[in-house]
């Protein structure tokens, strides 16, 4: 089943295109792995499917679900404001600067979305939250507050919140960008672990080792375009595209 259908999507900011037309499935339980340089419009692409950007052209759907078609003139039309929130609630999305409420408790963080948006009860929503932290191994962060907490930790507590709404897919947006290199390895051990899991991700990231072996779809974006697609074993093993190769020498030499 195909749980995210993106279709020629294009964007452009103040004239300049950002997506040039992209074009991507995700099957329920894969893990996609998208890689290539800044600025290439990676970020923007995730911003897009999880609704903080509206694209100007193209088609998206979720687990089944229009939130974007194109107009007979080619332009795109959003479907209506209770149908994307709808859409919404099947996405879950970790961003690479934790976005923590920083007044709250790690507890509260948690519990607040699932309270408020899916009604769930307090002792309901607290009870999910011990769990997820316990999954995390931060059962005893549950009363510390943010700035308590190392960046590995706050954002072991950002998957937490996001998987607290029972999201059908998980985005990660370079979610070890912002850590110290000693903290990247906490994270994707997370990540490793959903995977094996089998819920269905997608993860924009600079970490090519983990984007070999945990994804099983690679996608290599440049300048707005999909470069390349394939296995991580074609990607990086027998790719014959000399700008993907470019780009992974670059990583391997470092």
């Amino acid at each position: 089943m195909e749980m995210l259908t993106v279709k020629d999507v294009k964007k452009s900011f103040d004239g300049v295109e950002i997506l040039k037309g992209i074009s991507l499935t995700v099957e329920k339980g894969g893990v996609l792995a998208i890689i290539g340089p800044s600025g290439s419009g990676k970020s923007t692409l995730l911003r897009c499917i999880t609704q903080l950007e509206t694209v100007d052209a193209g088609e998206i759907s979720i687990c089944g679900e229009s939130l974007v078609k194109n107009s007979p003139t080619g332009t795109a039309v959003y479907s209506d404001k209770a149908a994307c929130a709808k859409i919404g609630l099947h996405i879950g999305l970790v961003f690479q600067n934790f976005n923590l409420f920083p007044h709250f408790s790690v507890l509260q963080n948690i519990t607040e979305a699932p309270v408020r948006v899916l009604g769930k009860t307090k002792e309901e929503a607290n009870k999910l939250a011990h769990e997820l932290l316990e999954k995390m191994g931060l059962q005893d962060k549950a009363d510390a507050y943010p700035y308590q907490l190392s960046g590995g930790q706050q954002q072991r507590v950002s998957i937490a919140r996001a998987l607290a709404m029972n999201p059908d897919i998980l985005f990660f947006d370079e979610p070890t960008s912002a850590l110290d290199p000693e903290l990247t390895g906490e994270i994707l051990k997370v990540i490793r672990e959903l995977a094996s899991e089998h819920m269905t991700m997608v993860v924009v990231t600079h970490e090519m080792k983990f984007a070999r072996d945990v994804a099983d779809k690679v996608i290599f974006m440049d300048d707005g375009v999909i470069v390349e697609a394939g296995t991580p074993e074609e990607v990086f093993g027998h790719t014959q595209n000399p700008r993907t190769k470019a780009f992974l020498a670059r990583f391997n030499e470092n």
